[in-house]
């Protein structure tokens, strides 16, 4: 097993949460150098870019998305993750149901928040398709949870 914590974000398609997730999340540890970001979907196409609205907030906040193309969650890519968070209950669901064997690696990207008026565990909002507003709310929702997830893996990493 390598030295690095190897992060994983899960949503449907992966072009909308798990890139925004990744580029969030890439930006929050990009001082460490012990992470390892990348993301997937459960029904994601390979090679499809990042929604537009999810490349304009993340270049609105200084992170690029060069090169990202979607892909769909495989059991090679769980192999390597050492930490794999779904955007939701359902996405958790189906990585528990396709890949067992990792069930182990697996959380809710908000297991560790108590977002306002949502509580602990909640769901990752779905923005494709609602707007820029959308997306927003999306992005606050994962600043609040991504400082929980460095600090859980930081707690429990046995690498």
């Amino acid at each position: 097993m390598s030295s690095k914590k190897s992060v994983l974000f899960i949503c449907t398609g992966n072009t909308c949460r798990s890139p925004m997730a990744e580029g969030l999340f890439r930006k929050a540890v990009e001082a460490r150098g012990d992470f390892e970001v990348g993301s997937a979907g459960v029904a994601a196409y390979a090679g499809d870019e990042p929604n537009p609205e999810t490349k304009k907030l993340l270049g609105g906040r200084g992170i690029a998305l060069d090169g990202f193309r979607s892909q769909p969650v495989t059991a090679e890519l769980l192999e390597q993750a050492t930490h794999v968070f779904a955007m939701t209950s359902g996405h958790l669901e189906a990585l528990e149901n396709l890949f067992p064997d990792f069930s182990d690696k697996f959380y809710l990207t908000c297991e560790f928040v108590d977002l306002p008026g949502r509580g602990v565990s909640a769901d990752v909002p779905d923005p494709i398709g609602m707007g820029r507003k959308a997306y927003e709310e999306t992005a606050k929702t994962l600043d609040l949870a991504i400082p929980t997830l460095v600090a859980f893996i930081d707690q429990t990493w046995q690498g």
